[in-house]
């Protein structure tokens, strides 16, 4: 190895392991704690989901869906693109994923484990992993001891946003640059982009019209 190669290394090293500035560190831990406190007051919300992916070739796959969430933990994804009409129900009453496709209920409803592979995504994200109370509890991951770069801090009139290269929050041996985008006003996510370590796309979500507190029926999940 090179003395500059050398060079740049142990200033690498240093870098990810040097605790960040105090005041960087304080100011990053009043944004996660506003999420967090924010988050405990929600028993349910709704929210329109965007999600655009890298597909092959620099294409680009999207998904629209609303998601509906209601604690301890239960999901319903009502899809609109792709395969409109499908609906996804989790409940940790069983621990089962209930499909229907076109949205019939009854033959045609499949029973699944969530790690099914029929659910698997690229991202490696399941359908129990989706609620923003653990997105929440991955970005403090993701600027704590995950992290694997410096942080980043930046707003707009309307979000806080924190970029940071991390541990992938679902696929292990895998480091991706995160942006989280917090909304000021409500202090919940509502934007997570990613990208590879070379800055190449590779997906966003967006959280649209996000409702909390609606009093969503148990049978919404039935």
């Amino acid at each position: 190895m090179g003395k500059h190669s050398f060079t740049y290394s142990m200033l690498l090293f240093l870098h990810l392991t040097l605790p960040l500035p105090l005041a960087h560190t304080a100011q990053m831990e009043t944004i996660i704690q506003k999420m967090e406190a924010s988050y405990a007051t929600v028993a349910d919300y709704q929210s329109t989901v965007e999600v655009t992916s890298a597909g092959q070739e620099g294409s680009l796959t999207r998904e629209k869906f609303l998601y509906t969430f209601k604690r301890p933990k239960r999901i319903r994804i009502d899809f609109e693109v792709p395969n409109p009409g499908t609906v996804v129900i989790y409940s940790n009453k069983d621990g089962k994923v209930r499909v229907r496709p076109w949205g019939v209920k009854g033959i045609f409803e499949l029973h699944l484990d969530p790690d099914s592979f029929l659910l698997r995504l690229n991202s490696g994200q399941r359908v129990d992993q989706t609620d923003l109370g653990l997105l929440i509890a991955k970005i403090r991951e993701s600027v704590e001891e995950h992290r694997r770069g410096p942080v980043e801090l930046s707003e707009s009139e309307s979000a806080v946003e924190i970029s940071v290269a991390a541990d992938n929050h679902f696929r292990e041996g895998v480091t991706t640059r995160y942006r989280f985008s917090i909304d000021k006003k409500t202090g919940l996510p509502v934007q997570v982009e990613e990208s590879s370590l070379e800055g190449s796309f590779e997906r966003r979500i967006l959280f649209l019209g996000l409702r909390t507190n609606i009093n969503v029926p148990d049978s919404t999940f039935d």
